[in-house]
């Protein structure tokens, strides 16, 4: 896109937002790519905040609802992709603080359930720590994992009998 070109910048931008959540650091990028000059992308920015098309509080909540609803990932990992896209703690803290633990913890117990289930051959020692290894590496804090892990136990011990 020509450097000249301010309108079907913002053209092109508002049309992205009014399809789709997005934040303010991934419109900034697209004009950056597109050779937009920085004061043209100061008040296209401006324009954009202005008309709430763009809002990086209501981009948070939808992140963070898509996230653990359909990525199954947990705090961390939510944590770690909002910081990749340049959104503060200031944030993100508060919404994260929203969300109720017993969201993550009904996530987590169907994942931990379905990979002890691919877990054959190990001892529940060794069992435990290859769960406690694929749940933080989905994003989940280990007192989340520690409570998922007691009631598994649990479950599996009233299998048993």
């Amino acid at each position: 896109m020509k450097e000249t070109d301010e309108k079907g910048a913002l053209l092109r931008l508002t049309t992205l937002c009014s399809q789709a959540e997005h934040c303010s650091w991934e419109m900034t990028e697209k004009m950056r790519k597109w050779g937009i000059d920085e004061a043209a992308q100061a008040r296209i920015m401006a324009y954009l905040l202005k008309e709430r098309f763009v809002d990086d509080t209501r981009y948070c909540r939808a992140f963070v609802r898509e996230k653990i609803k359909y990525n199954k990932w947990g705090p961390r990992k939510i944590v770690q992709a909002l910081f990749a896209k340049h959104i503060g703690p200031e944030t993100y803290r508060p919404v994260l603080d929203e969300v109720n633990p017993e969201d993550y913890l009904s996530v987590l117990r169907p994942l931990l359930q379905n990979k002890r289930k691919t877990l054959r051959g190990l001892n529940e020692y060794e069992q435990n720590g290859r769960l406690v290894r694929f749940a933080m590496s989905r994003g989940f804090t280990f007192d989340l994992i520690r409570q998922c892990l007691d009631v598994t136990d649990d479950l599996i011990d009233e299998e048993d009998d």
